[in-house]
């Protein structure tokens, strides 16, 4: 799909968007943003899991690995580490 096009209905359908209500950080844009994109996959795998295409041993290995990779990002972004003034605000890069 193109940059510049919406996405389709049925985009919207299988990877619903919600927006954001919290403090406006472009880190904390980013995050929510992989925090629902997680969602969206684990509903997708637990899906295939219940339905029996796949076992809940390879379920759970790949919600493990998506689990991995949300911490990763959430560590890189710096998100819930307090700086000196109490916020959850990442430190500034050099």
């Amino acid at each position: 799909m193109a940059q510049d096009q919406p996405p389709s209905s049925k985009d919207e359908f299988l990877r619903p968007r919600s927006r954001y209500y919290g403090d406006f950080t472009p880190t904390n844009l980013v995050f929510n943003s992989n925090l629902q994109e997680f969602a969206a996959q684990v509903g997708f795998i637990c899906a295939l899991e219940t339905n029996g295409k796949i076992s809940s041993a390879e379920a759970y290995k790949q919600i493990k690995d998506l689990f991995k990779t949300l911490k990763h990002s959430k560590k890189e972004l710096g998100i819930g580490k307090s700086n000196l003034s109490g916020g959850t605000e990442p430190p500034p890069q050099d």
